[in-house]
């Protein structure tokens, strides 16, 4: 019979996509062999999910906080005595390198994403402060929303590359552990290669919302609307359920531009108004997404000090 603290997985890893093959985590004495067996089955089921454009970001909410909360679960799994002795035998040798360094990838888009959130939300709350103290007419009001598009689309252009990035990657890994392993490291190191997988599939989906494209007139009214049609947002709705909020702002913004000529007050007045509806939409998937962020941050540096504490005493960051 095999000991309480030994846990169990399929026998053989999966490299295809993202999916994350059936488990199982028999130890139920130990916390962290529970939480880990829940999250990732949460995460099973977020991967399953639709993606739909009307529910990403709360998909993508979804999916960030789950991933802290398995990552806890890793730094207890991690701390376990018999999981720090069995790492420590295994130090010089290159599989075990290679999860060592998997956090530092996450770290790096991480660090990248998380910047590019905190430049669009100061964009967009000074945007806001324009459209608060003066009328769409105004030069100033103008320099704002051309800098918000400016802003958009380098956003657009670093986040389509680190979309690149995670698609080679693809939580893959190039070396294998040897076939001799214990049950107890096996399983530590497949719910580490599992956490890779599905951490890449979910920063997929947060960098692919951040690139959403931008729907912005750059010749005239016209042209802007041809391109909504094919988007299929017709009359500029943007109540419409198939794009989303980044995507809402650049209409309410195009249509708050291109009448800014008209006479009719009233309607100048609603056009300022459905535009700073939009913008606090934003500001509020913008914060979402940044706590998210600041979250599993700490948690992938815990992660990450925890195996060099067991690999190396004396630590390399």
């Amino acid at each position: 019979m095999k000991r309480a603290t030994i846990a169990t997985f399929s026998p053989k890893y999966s490299s295809r996509g993202y999916g994350i093959r059936s488990m199982s985590l028999p130890t139920r004495s130990h916390p962290s062999t529970i939480r880990i067996e829940e999250e990732l089955n949460k995460l099973k089921t977020w991967e399953g999910s639709s993606a739909s454009s009307s529910s990403k970001v709360e998909r993508i909410f979804f999916g960030l906080s789950c991933l802290a909360e398995l990552y806890k679960g890793i730094q207890d799994l991690l701390k376990l005595p018999l999981t720090q002795q069995a790492l420590s035998h295994h130090h010089n040798e290159k599989w075990l390198d290679e999860l060592l360094d998997y956090p530092v990838r996450f770290l790096d888009t991480l660090g990248e994403t998380r910047d590019a959130i905190m430049l669009m939300k100061g964009n967009v709350r000074e945007l806001q402060s324009a459209l608060r103290r003066r009328k769409v007419g105004d030069l100033v009001v103008e320099s704002h929303v051309s800098a918000y598009w400016s802003l958009r689309r380098n956003t657009r252009k670093e986040c389509t590359k680190s979309l690149l990035f995670l698609k080679q990657k693809n939580g893959s890994f190039g070396v294998s552990p040897p076939l001799d392993l214990n049950d107890h490291l096996y399983a530590v190191v497949r719910v580490l290669r599992e956490a890779s997988v599905i951490t890449n599939s979910i920063f997929q989906s947060l960098v692919a919302f951040l690139s959403s494209p931008i729907l912005k007139s750059k010749i005239n009214k016209w042209a802007f609307v041809s391109r909504l049609m094919r988007k299929g947002v017709l009359q500029c709705n943007i109540e419409q359920e198939n794009i989303n909020e980044l995507e809402k702002v650049d209409l309410a913004l195009c249509r708050m531009v291109m009448d800014s000529s008209a006479s009719n007050k009233d309607f100048e007045v609603e056009n300022i108004h459905s535009a700073h509806k939009e913008l606090e939409a934003v500001v509020v998937v913008i914060e979402g997404l940044e706590n998210g962020l600041d979250c599993l941050f700490r948690h992938l540096i815990n992660t990450r000090v925890s195996f060099l504490n067991i690999i190396s005493p004396s630590g390399r960051i």
